[in-house]
């Protein structure tokens, strides 16, 4: 899936190791250079996204509540 594919974090050239929708970057801090539908990521920019990602869906959750 993200063979030959490179990290689409500005300044990174890390192979990448996951693959995510544009749609879930959304309030995500990190500078993505690509611009197609899908945003490749390597594994330290990986961690810095499940991170962030975690507190948005806790807040997600917790308004629909």
């Amino acid at each position: 899936m993200t063979e030959g594919k490179t990290c689409s974090v500005v300044g990174c050239g890390a192979p990448a190791v996951k693959s995510i929708s544009r749609e879930k970057m959304k309030g995500v801090d990190l500078q993505v250079s690509s611009k197609g539908r899908r945003i490749y990521l390597c594994k330290e920019h990986y961690k810095i996204y499940k991170k962030q990602r975690k507190k948005i869906e806790k807040y997600e959750r917790m308004r629909w509540k």
